[in-house]
């Protein structure tokens, strides 16, 4: 265990290369809209708009730019520095693709200086996908979910993907998408962030041959739950095996895609893995990993469950970090809204990353372990942001020390083996006339 010091010390370095990107001059006149965007000295510079989208602003503009200012002013009571039409002339200069580029490479600078967790030596990546409800702004409904009869009266939503990395509670990569798209053509533009070493994890409506085709031609494995109506599953279910080798020829449809999509066709050793969940249910895996020697049927159950973690993320972002209060009226705003967020979770995990493996080591005396409360994270986060990345450098230790302190009194029980029935909820609606004040 690193001394606290050191962990403090790796944070310190994450947070300077954060900014140390968002300063560059390079990255600003990659990701402004046009040339003459951000080129003159205003109140809210290119770095400042994307750290003010950092700091999860769920409020009026007022109330969210006022706090913000008054944190990087080191002011005592908030003033009115800028307009809310100041704002929303700056955002309108600011590309989303600028908060994708940071996450992507924050990500990597996380595995490559953190010690990142794995499961026998792969780094997991689990793919899921989601919907998001919209404001009901004619251009916003126009580009993610154009109204036809069909869909005519109902709330517009948006298609959200990502590639989740369960064990290290990472978004490796995220994409908001007209409703049109489907969630196989997502993952597929997801592929681009995996590399060799990647075990991918697939819930059954991903499950199709040229998908798997293409997670193994890129040098990654995967482990799919599959459908119950596949002719070699229900083979397979009606036999007594535990686990069983096959080869699955792909249909003249999915060589055609492979073909179209330049994806090498090959033919690979699959195997099938019967699962018997403390429900009753039998569950069926399908998995690249063949080889039974290293990786025997027991480990099997406790993998797939990592994929779960990746539907709670999902609850994270939109009941914690209020993913579905978008802060604008524009296409442009609702995309720099809901990357601002998956960035601004990571950094929350990233930071807090120690101190949840150190939480979660065996703790004596207690009827239950323990784990970290992100919640109250993400809530701290909220008004750390903004001193983490325009404060002095030299000021970082301290900063951090006093966020880890944070970090570790707020902690809650684990019970394992618990289970509750899903309840239906009331949705929370979201106006953008009607802010909250808190």
């Amino acid at each position: 265990m690193l001394a606290r010091g050191l962990l403090c010390e790796l944070c310190a370095k994450l947070i300077e290369f954060f900014r140390n990107i968002v300063a560059s001059p390079d990255f600003l006149i990659k990701h402004r809209k046009s040339d003459k965007d951000f080129s003159r000295k205003r109140k809210i510079p290119f770095h400042f708009a994307i750290y003010f989208l950092l700091g999860l602003p769920t409020g009026s503009y007022e109330k969210e730019l006022e706090g913000f200012f008054k944190a990087v002013m080191g002011l005592d009571i908030a003033v009115n520095y800028v307009s809310s039409m100041a704002w929303c002339k700056a955002r309108m200069k600011l590309a989303y693709s600028a908060l994708i580029d940071l996450n992507s490479r924050i990500v990597k600078y996380f595995h490559a200086h953190f010690a990142a967790k794995t499961w026998h030596g792969f780094f997991l990546k689990a793919i899921d996908g989601t919907t998001l409800r919209l404001p009901e702004i004619d251009d916003i409904v126009k580009y993610f979910d154009p109204r036809t009869p069909k869909n005519l009266g109902k709330c517009p939503l948006a298609r959200v993907s990502q590639l989740y990395d369960p064990l290290n509670r990472i978004s490796c990569d995220a994409i908001i998408a007209p409703l049109s798209q489907g969630e196989r053509d997502l993952a597929v533009m997801h592929f681009s962030k995996l590399n060799a070493g990647d075990l991918v994890l697939l819930d059954r409506g991903y499950a199709c041959l040229w998908l798997f085709d293409l997670i193994l031609s890129l040098g990654a494995d995967f482990c799919a739950r599959m459908p119950s109506n596949w002719k070699c599953v229900q083979l397979f279910l009606k036999s007594s095996k535990r686990q069983q080798i096959i080869r699955l020829p792909l249909a003249p449809v999915e060589k055609a895609r492979c073909l179209r999509e330049g994806i090498h066709i090959g033919s690979f050793a699959l195997r099938l893995i019967r699962i018997e969940l403390a429900t009753g249910q039998t569950e069926v895996l399908l998995t690249s990993l063949s080889d039974t020697t290293c990786y025997p049927h027991a480990i099997f159950g406790e993998l797939y469950h990592q994929r779960w973690f990746v539907e709670e993320d999902f609850k994270t972002c939109k009941c914690w970090i209020e993913l579905e209060n978008f802060t604008g009226k524009s296409v442009l705003s609702v995309q720099q809204d809901f990357h601002a967020r998956i960035l601004s979770k990571n950094l929350t995990s990233m930071l807090s990353f120690h101190e949840r493996e150190t939480i979660a080591r065996p703790n004596q005396g207690l009827k239950h372990p323990l784990q970290i409360n992100f919640s109250h994270c993400l809530s701290v986060m909220k008004s750390a942001i903004p001193l983490l990345l325009t404060r002095p450098v030299d000021t970082l230790a301290a900063l951090l020390q006093a966020l880890s302190a944070l970090f570790l009194k707020s902690t809650g029980p684990v019970r394992p083996g618990r289970h509750c029935p899903r309840k239906p909820k009331r949705s929370n609606n979201f106006h953008p006339c009607y802010k909250a004040i808190g």
